[in-house]
């Protein structure tokens, strides 16, 4: 089966300060172990703020680090997971059930990325 990894973007200067409610954690909580029995969450977590993070760079034959927080980025990847499922349709379908978890002041975007198999 294909494995997907979605990439989930948020707009850390919206995001509310004190971070994800209780109640979006224990519902978040749910869907992981529904997931996880369900054999199709591989692997997921959340990512600190972009101010403690670094960027590498190579350009023109040289490396330069920049760090955090990068204030030319508005929304950043959040958190990731990694999800084995039968098709795009259904890594989509999860995904849009991990959303909804979330109140509705919250904007969060995610990417579905097949992972490429060698």
């Amino acid at each position: 089966m294909p494995r997907y990894m979605t990439l989930i973007r948020v707009d850390e200067d919206n995001a509310p300060a004190e971070g994800p409610s209780p109640e979006l954690m224990e519902r978040m909580g749910v869907l992981i172990e529904e997931m996880t029995k369900a054999g199709v969450l591989l692997d997921t977590s959340g990512l600190h703020p972009t101010s403690e993070g670094r960027r590498v760079t190579w350009s023109g034959g040289n490396i330069s680090v920049t760090d955090g927080p990068f204030t030319e980025t508005k929304e950043v990847i959040g958190g990731y997971s990694v999800l084995q499922a039968k098709d795009m349709a259904e890594a989509e379908e999860w995904t849009r059930r991990f959303l909804k978890v979330h109140e509705d002041y919250w904007t969060v975007t995610c990417e579905i990325r097949e992972i490429v198999e060698f």
